[in-house]
């Protein structure tokens, strides 16, 4: 601290200790004050008095709502059923005839604690119908509650054999809940020839991550002649469903979906949903979709639940396309990892091997498969760093005041001597797909979640290394381990790759900021994903360290040299030479026409 800033601090105090002893008040305006406070407590406590000892009066239900539609359904008390097989954990409430909460046995949440898709009054799933020009929800009405075989009875009677029914049934060992719908006698009491399906539910918090969780929950739905969509996955959104037939609707989740799908698809429809800011909530889903009334006097309406994992396989099983709610990645990249990528990684799943030696198996298969264009790619840089001393030569000949005369004289170079300076490029631009393609595959792999390799308890989430207690910028409130090593693998290949190109300038330090930049991107996906690419990174040293040793610097150096004292017409042209050729001849006409114009 200097000299004037300690001055103007001692003054600003000395300032503050004045005004407190010169302004504070006397004994006398205190004692007053106080009585002041004193009396108008006084008169609060006997203002309040007579409403403390009122009574509340409990909310009543109206006497005429109970002489209306579904009179005696409209008050009662609630109740829950428990419906389980080997898979599932059902509770059903009267309150609307509904599935108040599902449970996926088997499954924990990143607490330890059973899977729960959705429990709460808040969740809703009933009709909205008219009758007598009154809007009537079944979610407000109290049902009787009877068990069948397999199932739950839910029944709200309208008057004598005028009712509506829900009925669910659960196989053994399944997934799927049937649910039937049924209106009897009610053709003459239901105004309109639609109803309208309403489901709300608000998603429960799984996985550890609620950012990752969040990124990757959304509502999905299929019209029948297309494939599967969805609605964003960032911001709070509602569309409309009318192109087509809806086949199904799905609120799905990061790794659990609760699907409905209807056995006669929906007309229309409306999808909607919110990102939830509180605590151990992922978001909120509406749907609210429109159902035919033929006015029968028996109308049925067929449906089946789907409540399970996102695993692929399990979803593919259930046909209708469901699978591809799964995210793959965009065009290609899902096509990589849904024909190639995923059969090997399932392939070797077979053998009954831990994941960690999977995803190193699943490495080692894919750099094998790629090994050939890595060669190419290593050689290509390999002549352009031989090169690289002659074409500072010509730079300094050249000068930097000429670019387009600079790249000319440097085109003619690898005229001469035979080498696409892309060379190196192209191969490394084949492998980046796939490179890519891992990027959305080991995210959203179901197989992944719950499981464990080396100090990595989960490899669907991140490890936390270090824990802050406080969230930084870009980087979060941890540091993960796999991410850390991933960075520094990714730094020293960086500067391995920048002895073999040769690379100088920008060029070599643009490859140094980039994995900082990453640092900050994968600290808080998988560790799954980034002990990939960490494997890779060593991988690819492993194969440039082999490669090194069958490439000799000096034989390339002499088949340059002899290329260059090739006489023009003997020198074989391919499909790089000839545009190189077009190129030089444009670039020569216009600087040609250029002399012209001046």
């Amino acid at each position: 601290m200097d000299k004037n800033t300690f001055t103007g601090l001692f003054l600003i105090m000395i300032v503050l200790a004045g005004s407190f002893y010169f302004f504070k008040p006397s004994e006398a305006e205190i004692k007053k004050e106080s009585e002041r406070i004193a009396a108008d407590s006084a008169k609060k406590a006997s203002a309040s008095a007579p409403v403390a000892q009122a009574a509340i009066p409990a909310p009543a239900i109206d006497s005429t709502a109970l002489k209306g539609p579904f009179g005696n359904n409209i008050s009662g008390t609630e109740q829950e059923t428990v419906l389980e097989n080997q898979n599932l954990k059902l509770t059903f409430t009267n309150k609307g005839g509904k599935i108040l909460s599902v449970e996926v046995k088997g499954q924990k949440t990143f607490e330890g604690s059973p899977v729960v898709l959705f429990n709460g009054k808040q969740n809703k799933f009933g009709l909205n119908l008219n009758i007598g020009g009154k809007m009537v929800s079944t979610n407000d009405l109290y049902f009787t509650a009877s068990k069948t075989a397999n199932g739950v009875s839910m029944r709200a009677n309208y008057t004598g054999d005028k009712y509506i029914e829900f009925l669910y049934d659960l196989k053994p060992a399944s997934n799927n809940v049937s649910l039937n719908i049924a209106l009897n006698g009610l053709n003459q009491v239901v105004q309109g020839n639609t109803l309208s399906l309403n489901w709300e539910t608000t998603l429960l918090q799984q996985e550890k991550s609620i950012e990752n969780e969040q990124r990757y929950s959304a509502p999905y739905y299929k019209y029948t002649t297309e494939s599967p969509d969805h609605l964003n996955v960032a911001k709070d959104e509602k569309e409309e469903l009318k192109e087509a037939k809806i086949e199904w609707i799905s609120f799905k989740q990061h790794f659990f979906s609760a699907v409905l799908l209807p056995a006669v698809p929906f007309d229309k429809g409306e999808l909607e949903v919110k990102v939830s800011t509180q605590p151990k909530e992922v978001k909120w889903y509406g749907a609210n979709m429109q159902l035919p009334f033929n006015q029968l006097a028996a109308q049925n309406y067929a449906f089946t639940f789907y409540f399970g994992t996102n695993k692929f396989s399990t979803l593919k099983d259930q046909g209708h396309e469901i699978e591809k709610q799964v995210d793959m990645g965009y065009w290609p990249l899902k096509y990589i990892n849904r024909f190639v990528v995923l059969p090997v990684f399932n392939w070797l799943e077979s053998f009954g091997w831990g994941y960690g030696l999977i995803i190193l198996l699943l490495t080692i298969a894919l750099k094998v498969a790629m090994s050939p264009l890595t060669y190419k790619s290593y050689v290509s840089m390999a002549k352009m760093r031989i090169l690289k001393p002659e074409m500072d030569v010509i730079k300094a000949k050249v000068g930097d005041d000429n670019p387009t005369l600079l790249q000319q004289e440097y085109l003619k170079l690898y005229k001469q001597v035979g080498v696409n300076p892309l060379g190196g490029c192209l191969p490394m631009l084949l492998q980046l797909p796939f490179v890519m393609a891992f990027f959305f595959f080991f995210p959203n792999l179901f197989e992944l979640r719950g499981e464990s390799f080396l100090w990595m308890k989960d490899l669907s989430t991140y490890d936390e290394f270090i824990k802050f207690g406080f969230t930084i910028p870009v980087i979060g409130n941890h540091l993960s381990l796999m991410c850390i090593l991933m960075t520094i693998s990714t730094l020293i290949y960086t500067y391995f790759n920048n002895q073999i190109s040769g690379a100088s300038g920008q060029m070599k330090y643009i490859g140094y900021i980039m994995p900082i930049v990453f640092l900050g991107v994968l600290n808080s996906y998988p560790s799954g994903l980034n002990y990939y690419y960490f494997l890779a990174n060593m991988l690819t040293f492993a194969q440039q360290f082999i490669i090194k040793s069958m490439v000799d610097d000096e034989k390339i150096h002499k088949t340059l040299q002899d290329n260059k004292a090739k006489p023009a017409e003997q020198k074989k042209k391919g499909k790089f030479q000839s545009r190189l050729d077009d190129y030089m001849r444009q670039q020569q006409q216009a600087q040609i026409q250029k002399k012209k114009e001046k």
